[in-house]
């Protein structure tokens, strides 16, 4: 055995999945290129190692476009995600509308 093996490979090497600067083609998955040079390292389930979901998010819509069944966990992130964008819109849509109102009323 070599010393720090991965235990659960019997290779003696730990495996590395290096993320890289990946694109999506998922319209959901938004930023996903990885600005943080980080190396994102896939042990039991998916880990978030950029700090700001994209990442996990990437592998979730690789593996939606893959054919692959999400978990539930997998799928309730997206849907909230995909709310969270829809909030964010609302959100600057109202942020006009008041700023528009507030102009054409003091002018």
């Amino acid at each position: 055995q070599y010393v720090g093996q991965n235990a659960g490979n019997l290779n003696g090497y730990n495996e590395v999945q290096i993320v890289g600067n990946q694109v999506a083609q998922n319209p959901r998955v938004r930023n996903i290129s990885n600005q943080n040079r980080l190396i994102g390292v896939q042990g039991n389930g998916i880990q978030n190692q950029i700090g700001n979901g994209n990442l996990t998010q990437l592998l979730i819509a690789q593996k939606e476009e893959a054919g692959i069944q999400l978990q539930a966990e997998e799928y309730n992130l997206m849907a909230a995600a995909a709310d969270l964008d829809e909030i964010k819109k609302v959100n600057a849509n109202c942020i006009l509308m008041a700023n528009l109102q507030q102009a054409s009323s003091s002018g």
